[in-house]
């Protein structure tokens, strides 16, 4: 590759062996670390396969890739790789960093501190304003929010620091709006922000796409912070390859009575920082700076001989178990707000806002609530979960 980064010839001959059927990033890094470049990892492909006795690989043509890149620049996107000068550093310090980004937006926005805010789909109103308040006091500190584009957690923090930076990283590719309530959210990120996939344009996300996203917005991050979270939730999952990557883990303390607080809970029991404040989070990002990075794309199958059986197998970075993606949110009114609710204090019409539904409609399920004992009013006309 050239200094000033690679050739035209150089970025088609990446992008064929990044779009071989089947190669996935761990992959991918052993045959550049052992082949040097991606022209003569292609070049060994076909008799290594033979060789192993596997099914030929299925390598796309120039001409798919030259397609691709047409319709990237078309779209008004950018399609980088690691040997760009411009390819997220901290992204590309991870172990088997992603072969190729599509982003689109301020490319500056991932040369900032970044920290990543995730969370519940299904949070309480109090995890959402607490979500959009803290981004909203990171972006003024200069800090670029980075997040899922998913409900609940991670559109309240794009929202909170819209205005001063955010990056999403989607699971399709960046011209497919998942999910569609969050259409106006993605053309305003694209516009102010910076939207980032892995996939290519026209891709439409599977299970399998939320965990190798969560893998890319903690690589974008020098520390993650979980707001709320289940025990078994895709936010934990983005949590352990922050910890895995070497990068801090922080967590936002949840009421024991709350589903939501737990898994949040005990990444508190097990070493995350605990966070109240921006200013804890600022504490975290400046003693993060300090810390080296963990080896890249490069370095990271430097002595491993590539695992041949990704010919006739799937991809090889995301969990057996791939948590549950985004799920339509609840229509029944009554579902919404309890869905809102928890044991935190939360007026009603902060509830109708985030239901999205008029404030009498949600007076009448209070009552419902109220009379079936699962409601409690508190002074001042604050409502909570019992």
């Amino acid at each position: 590759m050239s200094e000033g980064g690679p050739s035209h010839t150089e970025r088609v001959m990446w992008l064929r062996l990044a779009r071989t059927n089947g190669l996935g990033p761990v992959n991918f890094a052993r045959l550049i670390a052992r082949y040097k470049t991606a022209e003569a990892a292609l070049d060994a492909l076909p008799g290594r396969a033979r060789k192993a006795g596997k099914p030929p690989p299925g390598i796309p043509a120039r001409e798919a890739i030259e397609a691709e890149l047409d319709a990237v620049e078309t779209f008004g996107a950018r399609l980088i790789i690691p040997p760009d000068p411009d390819f997220p550093a901290l992204l590309a310090a991870i172990p088997a960093a992603p072969p190729a980004l599509v982003t689109m937006g301020n490319p500056a926005l991932a040369d900032r501190p970044c920290c990543a805010m995730v969370g519940a789909r299904n949070a309480s109103v109090a995890g959402l304003r607490f979500a959009r308040e803290l981004a909203h006091g990171l972006g003024r500190e200069g800090v670029t929010v980075v997040s899922g584009l998913a409900r609940g957690i991670d559109g309240a923090a794009h929202a909170g620091a819209l205005e001063t930076g955010t990056v999403a990283v989607l699971a399709g590719g960046i011209d497919h709006i998942y999910p569609r309530e969050h259409a106006g959210l993605h053309d305003a990120i694209a516009e102010q922000g910076l939207l980032v996939s892995e996939t290519p344009l026209g891709r439409v996300p599977t299970a399998r796409d939320f965990p190798r996203r969560n893998r890319l917005i903690s690589g974008l991050s020098q520390a993650t912070l979980v707001v709320e979270a289940a025990l078994r939730s895709g936010s934990l999952i983005t949590a352990r390859f922050a910890a895995e990557q070497g990068r801090d883990v922080m967590a936002v303390p949840g009421s024991p009575l709350d589903p939501r607080a737990k898994g949040s809970n005990q990444l508190l029991r097990d070493g995350a920082h605990l966070i109240e404040s921006v200013e804890d989070v600022l504490a975290v990002l400046a003693a993060a700076q300090t810390l080296p990075a963990p080896p890249g794309l490069a370095d990271s199958g430097a002595a491993s001989e590539p695992d041949w059986s990704w010919l006739d197998a799937t991809d090889d970075t995301a969990p057996a178990a791939a948590p549950e993606h985004d799920m339509p949110e609840a229509a029944d009114p009554a579902d919404r707000v309890r869905a809102l609710l928890s044991p935190a204090p939360v007026s009603p019409d902060e509830l109708a806002r985030q239901a999205r539904l008029p404030v009498g409609t949600v007076q009448a399920v209070l009552i419902e609530l109220e009379f079936d004992g699962s409601l409690a009013r508190l002074p001042g006309g604050l409502v909570q979960r019992t």
